[in-house]
């Protein structure tokens, strides 16, 4: 499915939005290259979900504008090049696990390919015979790898994972990780979000640091760590949020 446009899969120009009078974005701009791993860190409302928001179309910015592979987000066509997993992902407790992968590709015009799916399974860490069930008998880490499985047989070159991994346990985040790095191997370019610093400093070419609807940080996490001193990525995090006005920075 990968047929690249342009150089840039996703770029976001001065994006701000407010909801009943908070401004929730304050003119965030950022551009992602192609192959890129990029990786956006922010406490709960910082304002991560209504950026990602902003790009999926699903709301619009007061100001500012999106697009991707240098169409406005509001081309249907653009939005087939990008594939999505949502924070607290839940399907239909009713559906069969090939169920709804079926309901993922026929958004893209695609038909099921079993093999496929189960080898993905098998990559995710989620056992291949569970996509014969309902996912109302799946426990929290399958639903999410059943997700992460639908994203990835869409085989669309953006893919947008809000915290994907959230429910997984050690061994599935590894093997989640690996696939993404596997994925950027063959020039698909990723933009997830996530609460595990420690994940985004393993795999990211780039991060983004949101903080009050503000971007305080785009740039590598070296340079980021390197800036307060610290080998770790979270506590340089908390040395930011303790004081973002004294530090406005991106590379």
């Amino acid at each position: 499915m990968q047929d690249s446009i342009s150089p840039f899969p996703l770029r976001v120009e001065r994006a701000d939005k407010s909801y009943n009078g908070k401004r929730v974005l304050k003119e965030v701009s950022l551009t992602l290259s192609e192959g890129e791993m990029f990786g956006l860190i922010g406490l709960n409302g910082a304002g991560k979900t209504t950026l990602i928001k902003i790009v999926l179309d699903l709301i619009t910015a007061d100001s500012g504008a999106a697009f991707l592979y240098e169409r406005p987000v509001t081309d249907m066509a653009a939005r087939r090049h990008l594939s999505y997993l949502p924070e607290k992902f839940q399907p239909s407790r009713y559906f069969k696990g090939y169920e709804y992968l079926e309901l993922c590709l026929s958004y893209y015009r695609r038909r099921l390919d079993r093999a496929s799916a189960r080898a993905w399974a098998e990559k995710l860490d989620l056992d291949p015979q569970a996509l014969s069930a309902r996912v109302g008998t799946y426990s929290k880490g399958m639903g999410q790898k059943l997700g992460l499985v639908g994203a990835f047989l869409v085989d669309a070159p953006l893919l947008l994972l809000d915290e994907p991994m959230s429910g997984l346990d050690p061994r599935a985040r590894i093997r989640l990780k690996e696939v993404m790095l596997e994925q950027k191997r063959h020039g698909k370019t990723v933009f997830f979000s996530s609460h595990i610093l420690s994940d985004i400093d393993e795999v990211c070419d780039r991060i983004g640091i949101l903080h009050e609807g503000k971007l305080y940080y785009l740039g590598t996490p070296a340079a980021f760590k390197e800036r307060y001193g610290n080998v770790s990525l979270e506590r340089s995090f908390l040395e930011l949020i303790a004081g973002p006005a004294a530090y406005s920075h991106a590379a």
